[in-house]
């Protein structure tokens, strides 16, 4: 057994049997976990000692000292009909009220009141807050709709309301204070100064995160009303409006946040003053963390970022975050996507992620469920761990509730010791890649690995087909980057040999209105056109527009009924064999991707799910397709499940897009079940069985050398060139 590179959790009630879980998985490194406390002697534990740091949390005395410390939330209130003349609208009908508490700081100058039947915001004269959380509208619309913009005290941690009632605590709720206050910034700075004296133990101070959580809202404390893991709702409030306009001279408004109830969630295009408003949070929160990061450098210890909780403002991949001087970064992940996006952070000393399972009573319940999950999670994270792995891996919540379950502990031992194998073996070793990738969608660089994704990664019917492609991306012997409609009409696509356009119309990932510049069709037509490739998964470039629904369906091969063109019959139906589809074994799963999607004539098509016959394509719904433009190449998908055989047929459908189909066959393994990676720079390759079964495939080296391979369930092999 090797050690190192591993963290796992610790409390005072359970010192030795810390010491036993150091020993048989090998850590060098302790944390404590939300709720419990490091042991005394904890620095004998390990040579690493974590300890959590909650800059605007945990002290309540002064958070609950005024209503003026506390952060606030933009809201927007549920629709409310008017059946008569007048209308009360109950700001907090359906919220947690132990949540939110109504913010009447200068409301009339904040709040706004909209017709949204007209789309109409009334002026002041028009409506009065009445007390008892109510809106009286003066003199409404009979059977028109209306809500209230308002800001909304934010009462407790959102974080500490899930952990406080899955765990039955009864200590204090935690409120959240805002830094924006110079008194609370140098109240902030004092208790860093008092808790680094206090903790000489620690070496790694872990921020949870920094000030302002993503956007949770509650029925009730253990029911969850809405969860925005990217969302800035709770970042806003008057001070930081009366920030924004003395730094860009114009007003922002709730309306610009709350986006008629979307909450200007990271699928909608944003208006400039919420890229404005992002802008600001971005710089304020990396220029005052800046102050609290030399603090700890000061004082010799490493100040590491939990990816998690309050960390809006201090966006891994935007222009501000490297400012801060940050060490580390640590990310909970539960699929190789979530794990690239934390490894691919750039400058930072190192990356790290916490697995799943949590720790927690309710992952821990059932010991081969959660065994289960532990090993299913990894098989999947060890694919983008083979091509980019972070530099250590750790356990989070209770170790004592783990310590009941021997095969799960077991099974944490395995992967601990294959994840030291692995990155001894390739970290800062540059795999081999065949081709390079970029995923093309507004936001570009800072949602690299966050397209489409809504609560990190969990699926919702609506975005599964659009995040099985990241899920293969990460782990396929492909360069991948992430660039925006500007970056493209900038001349950028020209450093790819594919670019992917995935996502749902009028989304920000799929481009929406942006579909209608032409500056951007020009740019990519002229890049596909003079050869490159080009995919395309469920709605791309999809903007009803001048007789268009895929702008780009001239080179596409394909666009989607809309029933505006259904009295024309559309012929086109043949299935083609394909390189393309040579993997394909059975019905391929499209995650139940777009619908009505038809092909052009010259297109072929690959797949297509037909309905009474096949006369005419009015009948059928085209899945893949694929169509050859100018010199380019480009391939149509309507959706995409993760699995092997999905990822086979997208890392095909890549190669055949940059024309580079005699590659596959290098450094490969002909099994789907199985993959191969290979590092020029050692000379070795790492053949894998993502599987829990026993596979056979014939492994091809980089000159094409062939030979056949056992493999045992989800074992690695490494070969020597």
């Amino acid at each position: 057994m090797k050690k190192g590179r591993v963290t796992i959790p610790t409390d005072e009630n359970f010192v030795e049997g810390t010491k036993k879980y150091v020993k048989e998985w090998g850590a060098d490194a302790v944390r404590d976990c939300d709720g419990t406390e490091l042991p005394k002697n904890v620095g004998e534990l390990a040579e690493k000692v974590y300890k959590t740091y909650f800059i605007v949390r945990g002290d309540n005395d002064f958070a609950y000292e005024s209503d003026a410390h506390m952060q606030n939330i933009a809201m927007i209130s549920e629709r409310a009909t008017a059946f008569s003349e007048t209308l009360e609208i109950d700001l907090l009908k359906s919220l947690f009220e132990e949540q939110i508490k109504v913010n009447l700081t200068d409301y009339k100058k904040y709040w706004q009141v909209f017709d949204r039947t007209t789309g109409r915001e009334l002026s002041v004269d028009e409506w009065e807050y009445i007390g008892d959380n109510k809106v009286l509208v003066k003199k409404a619309e009979k059977m028109h709709e209306y809500t209230v913009n308002y800001f909304g005290y934010s009462l407790w941690d959102a974080t500490q309301v899930y952990n406080y009632t899955c765990n039955g605590w009864t200590i204090t709720k935690d409120r959240d204070y805002d830094p924006l206050y110079p008194d609370v910034l140098e109240h902030i700075l004092e208790n860093l100064d008092r808790w680094i004296e206090e903790n000489p133990q620690v070496n790694v101070v872990r921020f949870t995160t920094f000030f302002y959580h993503f956007f949770i809202l509650y029925h009730k404390g253990d029911q969850q009303k809405l969860f925005d893991w990217y969302n800035y709702a709770m970042t806003a409030s008057p001070a930081m409006f009366e920030k924004f306009f003395a730094e860009y001279g114009y007003e922002i408004k709730l309306e610009d946040l709350v986006t008629e109830g979307y909450y200007g969630n990271h699928f909608i295009l944003p208006n400039k003053a919420q890229l404005d408003y992002m802008d600001l949070v971005q710089r304020f929160v990396s220029k005052t963390m800046k102050k609290i990061i030399d603090k700890v450098h000061a004082s010799g210890k490493e100040a590491m970022m939990f990816w998690g909780d309050n960390w809006m403002g201090a966006e891994p991949y935007g222009k501000y975050f490297s400012e801060m001087g940050l060490d580390a970064v640590v990310g909970s992940v539960s699929s190789g996507a979530t794990l690239r996006a934390v490894s691919d952070i750039p400058n930072l000393k190192y990356t790290e992620v916490r697995m799943m399972p949590y720790f927690f009573p309710d992952s821990l319940w059932n010991e081969d469920a959660a065994t289960e999950s532990l090993l299913y999670n990894w098989t999947i994270e060890r694919r983008a761990m083979l091509r980019k792995p972070v530099d250590r891996i750790g356990f989070g919540g209770y170790l004592k509730l783990a310590d009941q379950l021997p095969k799960f502990c077991k099974s944490v031992g395995h992967i601990c010791d294959e994840f030291r194998t692995i990155y001894d073996t390739v970290a800062n070793k540059l795999p081999y890649c065949t081709l390079k990738v970029a995923v093309l969608s507004y936001w570009g660089k800072e949602k690299s690995w966050m397209t489409n994704m809504v609560m990190q990664d969990a699926p919702f019917d609506r975005t599964r087909p659009y995040l099985g492609f990241l899920e293969s991306l990460a782990g396929l012997p492909v360069e991948i980057d992430f660039i925006s409609f500007a970056d493209a009409k900038a001349g950028r696509l020209q450093e790819f040999d594919v670019v992917i356009n995935a996502g749902l119309e009028g989304t920000s990932f799929s481009g929406g209105e942006c579909w209608k510049d032409g500056e951007l069709l020009v740019a990519v037509r002229e890049y596909i056109a003079n050869g490159g490739g080009f995919i395309g998964i469920g709605e791309p470039s999809a903007n009803l527009y001048g007789g268009r629904y895929f702008q780009l369906a001239d080179a596409l091969g394909v666009d989607k009924e809309m029933g505006y063109s259904v009295l024309f019959n559309k012929y086109n139906t043949q299935i083609h064999e394909h390189f393309i589809t040579e993997d394909k074994d059975g019905e391929i799963d499209y995650a139940d991707g777009t619908d009505h999607v038809y092909a052009l004539d010259g297109a072929k098509v690959l797949d297509a799910k037909c309905k009474w016959g096949k006369t005419s394509m009015n009948n059928c719904h085209v899945k893949m397709a694929v169509n050859e433009y100018g010199k380019g190449r480009c391939f149509y998908l309507a959706g995409l499940q993760y699995n092997a055989v999905n990822t086979r047929i997208l890392y095909r459908a890549m190669l055949w897009c940059a024309g580079k189909e005699s590659l596959l066959r290098k450094a490969f393994s002909s099994n789907v079940h199985t993959e191969c990676h290979y590092y020029p720079d050692s000379k070795r390759y790492a053949l894998v069985n993502n599987t829990s079964e026993e596979q056979t495939t014939t492994f091809f080296d980089i000159q094409g050398k062939t030979t056949e391979y056992a493999l045992r369930p989800n074992e690695i092999v490494w070969i020597n060139e």
